[in-house]
């Protein structure tokens, strides 16, 4: 029997490749090669990656997460995970990975905007704690409108 280990780290410069391949599979509008690079090094980014290993195989990068946070305030810009190894819970240890550092840097609410077209990712973000809070029009450069969302997180116990 193999034991798949999971880790959740920073990412480097080294997982761009693997990144940009998750990001230009899960998004619409993909961010670019550059987009990413100045992501790393913006001040406010937590920027992770998520791997997985077997004995005797190499990590692979299977998906990625990206949040700001400003003072006790956090947004999600981007989690993904590569569609061909979706629905093992992944997504939901990066979200948690999310929630627990905001917890750890006394962050009270996290916010994000997702594609009002996206249903798995609002039923995603809903079981995460999210609710829908207002409808931003043609946030999009499509013209599409987002879902903002938000949650709380309990700092007091």
């Amino acid at each position: 029997m193999q034991f798949l280990n999971v880790d959740i780290r920073k990412m480097e410069l080294a997982d761009l490749p693997a990144v940009l391949e998750i990001e230009n599979l899960c998004f619409v509008a993909p961010w670019s090669k550059q987009d990413i690079i100045n992501e790393l090094g913006n001040q406010y980014a937590n920027f992770w990656v998520i791997e997985l290993s077997a004995e005797g195989v190499d990590k692979q990068v299977v998906g990625f997460s990206d949040y700001w946070q400003t003072f006790d305030s956090a947004t999600i810009c981007q989690i993904a995970v590569h569609p061909g190894i979706r629905r093992h819970q992944l997504g939901s240890a990066l979200m948690d990975e999310i929630i627990n550092d905001c917890y750890a840097k006394r962050v009270q609410n996290i916010t994000l905007e997702v594609r009002k077209s996206n249903q798995i990712a609002i039923n995603f973000y809903k079981k995460h704690g999210f609710t829908e809070s207002l409808v931003k029009e043609k946030y999009y450069s499509n013209g599409e409108d987002a879902i903002y969302m938000m949650r709380g997180v309990d700092i007091n116990g």
